[in-house]
């Protein structure tokens, strides 16, 4: 799922974008967890909480950053949201995230969650009591199941998943293309087709919009994405701090106007010079011309111009056409990232049966 590219759709980073999101929540008052004395799980509530909870993110995964800016956006996308903090003797020692997994149905059978713990606090049961609590309100919700990201730069993570019975779903292959001493390439659309963006033509979002609800039914995994309504769509894809318009890149067909193609880049959060690939797509009948190439140079040239150092993206494993499309432009390899998925976990860690 992550990285779910193609000639399609690219590279789409899901749960960077739509996964800390909306449950129902269940009050932020104290609640001792198990097996560690003083332990407690509380939900992060104040600018105080949620500022903690985003430099504990960052620190501890520094590829996939967040901000408090962020968490309010998410907030004001996708209302409910659930944030846990762990706190020992007055010290928060781990933090979570869970929810819905808007890019899917309502009814998809699983829960999103997140996890992170300081090295100097594992193995003593914080992200066991973390786990728990996430599990606990994914079973409130009639879900079955919890699906979390994990690096292969961080073992230990995979590990702790594997451990809980938790299996690979997905894997992504990560690649980062250096921008430093690079010219901006040249940009030659095919012929029939037109290069614009969203900043000169901002009217063009309902066209975009038009063109996703085809290609999101093309991008690889194991369960159908969908684009959502006009608003829902602009409120994630296209209005979302951190999603340059100049940087929005739209192909149209030269004789109707149509959005036959699009690319876009969203900034990694805290930062002003590295962003990664949100979406490359083009229509069915389109593909094979040429225009998905053209316009990831367009954003390439783009980010150049614009001051940054590199760009990041992921391809699903079966996305041949993308990974060749990358490959040709010069993006180099870095550790995978998975998707694993396992049963919730009852209040002792034991798994939940279903």
């Amino acid at each position: 799922m992550l990285g779910r590219g193609g000639l399609a759709t690219g590279e789409r980073q899901p749960f960077r974008i739509a996964t800390r999101i909306a449950v129902w929540l269940y009050g932020s008052s104290m609640a001792s967890a198990e097996g560690l004395a003083g332990l407690a799980v509380r939900v992060a509530v104040s600018d105080a909480d949620l500022g903690a909870l985003a430099d504990l993110f960052s620190t501890v995964t520094p590829d996939d950053p967040t901000t408090l800016d962020e968490i309010r956006w998410a907030d004001r996308t996708y209302p409910g949201i659930l944030r846990l903090l762990a706190e020992l003797d007055g010290r928060i020692v781990g933090a979570a995230t869970v929810g819905r997994i808007y890019i899917y149905r309502p009814d998809h059978p699983d829960f999103w969650a997140s996890i992170v713990v300081p090295l100097p606090d594992r193995r003593r049961g914080v992200g066991t009591a973390l786990l728990e609590a996430v599990s606990a309100q994914a079973r409130r919700a009639g879900k079955a199941g919890l699906q979390m990201r994990a690096w292969e730069a961080r073992p230990e993570g995979i590990e702790f998943l594997a451990h809980r019975e938790f299996v690979e779903l997905d894997r992504a292959r990560m690649l980062r293309l250096e921008l430093a001493g690079l010219i901006p390439p040249d940009v030659q659309m095919p012929a029939g087709v037109e290069l614009t963006n969203l900043a000169e033509r901002p009217d063009l979002v309902a066209g975009v919009h038009r063109m996703a609800l085809e290609t999101f039914a093309d991008i690889p995994g194991d369960d159908p994405m969908a684009a959502g309504d006009l608003a829902e769509f602009r409120a994630r894809d296209v209005d979302r701090p951190g999603i340059p318009p100049g940087a929005f890149m739209v192909a149209l067909d030269h004789e109707t106007g149509e959005v036959v193609g699009y690319a876009s880049l969203i900034m990694v959060p805290g930062s002003r010079t590295l962003a990664w690939h949100d979406m490359t797509a083009v229509l069915r009948v389109w593909r094979g011309r040429g225009i998905a190439i053209a316009l990831k140079r367009a954003t390439i040239a783009w980010a150049i111009r614009n001051g940054l150092t590199a760009l990041e993206t992921g391809n699903d494993e079966d996305n041949a056409s993308m990974r060749a499309v990358n490959a040709r432009l010069g993006y180099q390899p870095t550790p995978d990232e998975l998707v694993m998925r396992g049963s919730l976990a009852g209040p002792s860690g034991a798994s939940a049966q279903h």
